[in-house]
């Protein structure tokens, strides 16, 4: 039996929340293969404070032999004063630790995969990379190969580049970037859901530009177009953005995007919080939810679990 890690992530949020809800809507035999990352008294300080009651049970790793249907925490031992006020040199420690660890143990493979709450990007480092450029860095990933996958079981989008300011994507992307990310989700498309992806690639510009012959389309995605559908790839493009989420979204499994917000923003539109985010590519399975940390919401009782037991539902599979 595969355990299932859920790291807690960031302390000033709304993740105990829906840890606690969660937990609470899953059934005896998928808590037994759980093992939350976090600070052991921090949770139970935030449970206390929030009113929730549940049994916790601090391990000191996935090979504890416990066979309880508690809320099983192998604790990040750190010191912490108010449980919702975290300072911002504490919360990194606290966060950078956790992630190392779950990586640590998800290398060994005796897991099923890696989900994180929410966490703000600030506290991993002064760069503007997220959670999957972290995992993706620690698992050595070549060549910009990693991709990130916004998945809902009627379609997904993944953005060539993810953190990154819009003045910067013009000088980031490039055709063998392209190309590496659509190979990696066309073959983790393939191993996780069964089958061949039909994928279609959006253009970066207004109008792709009008395809000028100095636009990035003509320059970069066209070519990454045409060397990949002669390697057999099932893919349409380039897309006009503006367009595609009316209704042509449906022809396809997924939208690959030129920057973040020009396919989760439409995206999220249309399927709110029933999504997950899977980073492809990496050595392990990782999901997060497909929402932030919600700080103005935090003890307000409005936080949505819906991506978070998606994520738990959708890695259950690979824990037999």
């Amino acid at each position: 039996m595969k355990k299932i890690l859920i790291i807690s992530g960031d302390p000033n949020s709304i993740n105990s929340e829906i840890i606690f809800k969660s937990w609470n809507k899953i059934n005896k035999s998928l808590r037994k293969k759980i093992y939350l990352i976090s600070n052991y008294q921090l949770i139970k300080q935030q449970f206390q404070k929030l009113g929730y009651r549940t049994k916790l049970h601090q391990v000191k790793s996935v090979y504890d032999k416990n066979n309880n249907f508690n809320l099983k925490i192998i604790d990040i031992n750190l010191n912490f004063n108010d449980p919702f006020n975290v300072s911002y040199k504490s919360s990194s420690k606290f966060v950078m630790r956790s992630l190392n660890l779950a990586h640590e143990i998800a290398l060994k493979g005796d897991i099923s995969g890696i989900i994180n709450c929410s966490i703000n990007k600030k506290l991993l480092n002064k760069n503007k990379s997220g959670v999957t450029e972290f995992f993706a860095s620690k698992c050595q990933v070549k060549n910009n190969s990693e991709a990130m996958l916004i998945w809902n079981n009627k379609n997904s989008v993944s953005p060539i580049t993810t953190h990154f300011d819009i003045k910067d994507i013009s000088k980031i992307i490039n055709k063998k970037m392209i190309i590496n990310k659509i190979k990696t989700i066309n073959v983790q498309y393939k191993k996780l859901f069964k089958k061949k992806p039909k994928i279609a690639v959006l253009g970066m510009n207004p109008h792709n530009a009008e395809f000028r012959e100095n636009s990035e389309e003509k320059k970069i995605i066209i070519p990454a177009i045409k060397q990949l559908k002669k390697l057999k790839f099932n893919l349409d493009g380039p897309l006009v953005a503006d367009t595609i989420f009316i209704n042509d979204y449906k022809k396809y499994n997924v939208i690959v995007g030129m920057y973040h917000d020009q396919v989760l923003a439409p995206f999220k539109s249309i399927f709110k919080f029933n999504a997950i985010n899977i980073t492809l590519g990496l050595k392990y399975l990782r999901l997060s939810p497909d929402h932030g940390t919600a700080t103005n919401i935090i003890g307000k009782n409005k936080a949505d679990i819906t991506s978070f037991l998606k994520c738990i539902n959708f890695i259950k599979k690979f824990s037999k």
